[in-house]
């Protein structure tokens, strides 16, 4: 059975892995009866990746480059290489060497078995500290008990998706992308396939933990209602328990005339509601934050240079890719 297939690969400040990527993932490509195509997405790289990919797309002709026109981030850089993807299936992976390629053709056996999404949990991982297996681990299970829609747990961004599983992505145009989210929220058949996850072949990882955070604040805010409803709850626990705590003033007032003193009690009192005060406001100020962002509607991303395969005709350009 021949089949097209194109391989998405966002790529930020990826010079030193860039070479042994493609070659690894070439190989792949060789053993599979299948109309190969490569995508790769420069998110605004600082470094030589562009230059390289822009090679990769002259001596390879199943290579496609874009270049965005600055650093949107790999969920915006994802979002353009699955646009840009005209295949009977769309695999997603890092060029990091974490995900291997070699994983590709076990996930083109489950799409042929008739699954729409077949993503790739991770086993064992290596190259990361507990620090970095914990929290990831803790993220997974708090939106496993938060979100309506559960994500699967240990799971990053490699998977395979079918024709009709990537039209319904890209018809999603929200700005606040959590694709993980995203991924489980289309639904269809998915299933999983484990996997040994190797340590970053070279290069630093872009992922530090602020922005790790930022994005787990991002994948809760996007797809759960649970912390306005936590703000909500605290304030009425605050307002009964102040309410409570004032008829007791009251009532040893009225039996024993005790006099009420209450400095330090008034004091810890205001300081608690006035922090509970600030994390609801907080809390409101994100989803207001992201309404705001949303209603706005401006383009996920623009394409500043594009380099081999062939440029789609205008009616074909998604939203937000600026023609060159």
């Amino acid at each position: 059975m021949s089949f097209s297939l194109a391989i998405v690969v966002p790529a930020y400040n990826e010079a030193q892995v860039i070479g042994s990527f493609h070659a690894r993932l070439g190989a792949v490509l060789d053993g599979i009866d299948a109309t190969a195509r490569i995508i790769y997405v420069d998110d605004g790289s600082s470094d030589d990746t562009w230059p390289m990919l822009a090679a990769l797309a002259e001596e390879d002709a199943r290579v496609e480059a874009l270049r965005l026109s600055r650093n949107f981030g790999k969920e915006a850089a994802m979002t353009a290489g699955l646009d840009a993807a005209d295949a009977d299936a769309v695999v997603v992976i890092d060029a990091d060497l974490q995900d291997p390629p070699e994983l590709i053709p076990e996930l083109v056996a489950r799409w042929l078995d008739g699954y729409d999404v077949v993503y790739a949990t991770r086993g064992e991982r290596d190259g990361e500290t507990r620090t970095k297996k914990f929290t990831s681990a803790a993220f997974y299970r708090v939106m496993e008990r938060l979100s309506d829609t559960p994500l699967p747990r240990d799971t990053g961004d490699f998977r395979l998706l079918s024709r009709r599983a990537v039209e319904a992505l890209c018809g999603l145009r929200e700005r606040q992308r959590f694709m993980k989210g995203l991924f489980a929220w289309i639904g269809y058949r998915q299933t999983a396939v484990t996997y040994h996850r190797d340590a970053r072949h070279a290069g630093t990882t872009k992922w530090n933990y602020w922005r790790l955070t930022n994005l787990a604040v991002e994948g809760i805010t996007s797809f759960s209602t649970a912390p306005l409803r936590v703000a909500t709850w605290l304030g009425v626990s605050a307002a009964t328990l102040a309410f409570l705590y004032g008829l007791w003033v009251m009532l040893k007032v009225l039996i024993w005339g005790d006099p009420v003193r209450g400095y330090p009690t008034l004091l810890v009192v205001i300081l608690f509601l006035g922090g509970a005060q600030l994390l609801a406001l907080g809390v409101i100020g994100e989803y207001v934050g992201r309404t705001y962002a949303e209603s706005k509607r401006r383009p996920l991303y623009y394409v500043e240079s594009r380099r081999g395969g062939l440029l789609p005709s205008a009616d074909q350009v998604p939203r937000g890719v600026a023609r060159r």
